[in-house]
């Protein structure tokens, strides 16, 4: 134990975070003048909501900007306790909990708070459990662009604007990129179709279709669907 008396909060919470460094696995909530390094960085407790939902691009590619490449998007359906007091377990709002899961599925880590197994239905609960399947199957993907981030500072989750520049996608904030060649559109609301902004390039689709960029698309998002585009050439 150590005590300044001169130290602020921001002081106590890099010296906090120091002491991750010396640990091969780590996971923080709030680092302060740590970008850069080899630690993980969870965004902060979000709600059970939809405006959460929201939030979760957003704030990934600003951690990513900030040098907190090795980020976590909060948890599946939300990490703020209170958010969970007093729901009963048949009433939880079950697209959401999907639609969460989604967003998580291709960032760099994903993690659940409240139980799915014990609050969806059969067919919602298998749709969750694909996508912890497909960011296994990313897995591989994922570490690659780690290793670069701890080489070049770069992030893992990307602006549309950083990777594709002076396109007119300095506004997109509902969909990333995934290194440089997935662009991960997920539905952060309760609807069942979105439109997807396709930066120049031939882009082929989770469902094997092909896209010319430069343009915006209309598509259909049943619950099941997570869309995402890789750039093919």
């Amino acid at each position: 134990m150590s005590y300044d008396q001169s130290a602020t909060t921001v002081d106590h919470t890099a010296s906090w975070a120091k002491i991750g460094l010396s640990f091969p696995f780590n996971e923080y909530r709030a680092c302060w003048k740590m970008g850069g390094q080899p630690l993980v960085q969870r965004l902060g407790d979000k709600d059970y909501s939809w405006a959460a939902v929201q939030q979760l691009i957003p704030q990934m590619c600003v951690a990513g900007l900030l040098g907190y490449a090795y980020a976590c998007p909060d948890m599946v359906g939300g990490g703020q306790f209170a958010a969970f007091l007093d729901i009963k377990e048949d009433e939880f709002d079950q697209a959401l909990i999907v639609r969460s899961a989604q967003v998580h599925a291709l960032m760099p880590m994903m993690q659940f708070s409240v139980a799915p197994w014990r609050i969806l239905s059969k067919e919602n609960l298998a749709i969750v459990q694909r996508m912890a399947q497909l960011h296994a199957a990313f897995g591989p993907y994922i570490m690659r662009y780690a290793r670069q981030a701890a080489q070049t500072g770069e992030p893992i989750v990307r602006l549309m604007e950083y990777q594709f520049p002076h396109q007119g996608l300095e506004n997109v904030k509902d969909q990333f990129m995934l290194g440089d060649k997935y662009l991960v559109a997920p539905v952060v609301d309760n609807r069942l179709e979105r439109e997807v902004r396709l930066p120049k390039g031939t882009w082929r689709d989770d469902q094997g279709k092909k896209y010319k960029g430069g343009k915006t698309y209309k598509i259909s998002v049943p619950l099941e669907r997570l869309p995402y585009f890789e750039l093919v050439k």
